[in-house]
């Protein structure tokens, strides 16, 4: 429970710090690409097995990881591009409700026990992410034209947690869990590089000292987020019980941050979706007493 615990935290932190990028006026493409550098060190020290570049190659997971890190960069600036396009409602409901993808999964592929109180949490917690992350007070409606890049972000949301799972479960030592995580960013920071000297020298965008403090601001719990939750998914909890609570709680106290630092509006649909949320969390604990 603390490793779920922290990384909620860690998510959390996520959100804070992309706010306080925003208010700053921190350019986030080049803030990414030290965010992801960040994680390669943060991993890179906490890493406890030797590092070889020809051991890693013949880990089990490395593709796996490789694909994991082509899908970090890739949702983030889907995500980025989606905002533009359908808002922001559209961003937090895709990427949030993409939690059925890897509760399905593992239900079905690990065969977990379902009862009728943790299905009616499921669907409680489905909802209750739907209205906490809507931010008008009528819900999103995106032109058919334009709703493949909301369906993109769900779908690759959702991928990635399944993906995370998949090999934790199947590939992934317990003493390689940073050396996992550290590699995933490897390939994810790989990408940011190029995009970012992409922008540096055809887009001639500025690139300051504040991109490399923000960078590092968001890398540290960025790496962390992922860590924790892949110590969440070995811990006693069942893997489906640690996605819903993970994301439910990530979308509660994320809704509060932003209410008690930055004075964002919440409408009574939001307040309505916390209070799902906590109901789910509450019937999710019943399954477990």
């Amino acid at each position: 429970m603390l490793y779920l615990v922290l990384s909620i935290l860690s998510s959390c932190l996520i959100y804070v710090v992309f706010k306080l990028l925003g208010k700053f006026n921190i350019r986030v493409s080049y803030a990414i690409v030290i965010n992801y550098l960040t994680a390669v060190i943060a991993g890179y020290l906490g890493n406890s097995k030797s590092l070889e570049v020809t051991s890693l190659l013949n880990t089990n997971w490395f593709w796996g990881a490789f694909i994991l890190g082509f899908l970090f960069i890739t949702v983030f600036h889907l995500m980025a591009h989606t905002t533009k396009i359908n808002g922001l409602s559209a961003v937090s409901v895709a990427s949030k409700l993409s939690l059925v993808i890897p509760i399905t999964f593992v239900i079905f592929y690990y065969q977990e026990s379902v009862s009728l109180l943790k299905i009616l949490a499921i669907i409680l917690a489905l909802i209750a992410v739907y209205l906490a992350s809507v931010k008008k007070s009528s819900p999103f409606a995106p032109d058919k034209n334009i709703l493949i890049f909301p369906l993109l972000v769900f779908l690759g949301s959702g991928i990635i947690e399944t993906g995370i799972k998949f090999l934790e479960e199947n590939y992934v030592a317990p003493d390689e869990v940073a050396l996992f995580s550290m590699t995933v960013f490897v390939f994810a920071a790989t990408v940011g590089v190029l995009l970012g000297l992409y922008h540096f020298l055809i887009k001639k965008i500025k690139f300051t000292y504040k991109e490399i403090l923000g960078g590092i601001a968001l890398g540290i719990p960025n790496y962390y987020s992922v860590y924790f939750f892949i110590q969440a998914l070995r811990g006693n909890i069942d893997s489906s019980t640690v996605f819903l609570i993970n994301n439910v709680a990530i979308v509660i106290l994320s809704t509060l941050l932003g209410i008690a630092f930055f004075k964002e509006k919440v409408i009574r649909k939001n307040w309505i979706g916390i209070a799902l949320a906590v109901i789910s969390i509450i019937l999710v604990a019943l399954t477990r007493a």
